[in-house]
């Protein structure tokens, strides 16, 4: 049975950090697209960070040079490091694995972050 839970949530002052972790079971990160998204209230859920098969990472404007997807194989784990937090970053992050010869997502329940002073 594959489930990803998601971990380091929490409440920090705008310009502070977090580290959210995806631990997954039955399933490998590996060789798998992986992602993390969020979604505030009132907006779209939006992709913040994707990481491939082959470790090329990707990252939308908004958070470019703030966030970064980091994968341990070892551990099968999915990482975001959020540097330079803003209030608009407040929101629930879920992660997200891609199986693409079948089409089939995978998402954990969410962890939220609050940037807020």
């Amino acid at each position: 049975q594959v489930q990803l839970v998601e971990s380091g949530g929490g409440l920090v002052q705008p310009g502070g950090s977090l580290r959210l972790s995806c631990a997954a079971s039955g399933i490998f990160f590996s060789d798998k697209t992986t992602g993390w998204y969020r979604q505030a209230p009132g907006k779209e859920r939006e992709l913040v960070a994707i990481i491939t098969r082959a470790g090329i990472t990707n990252y939308p404007n908004s958070v470019k040079g703030r966030f970064t997807i980091s994968r341990d194989n070892a551990k099968n784990t999915v990482y975001l490091q959020m540097n330079s937090l803003k209030p608009e970053d407040t929101a629930v992050y879920y992660c997200n694995l891609h199986i693409s010869w079948s089409g089939m997502d995978y998402w954990g329940k969410g962890t939220l972050v609050t940037v807020s002073s």
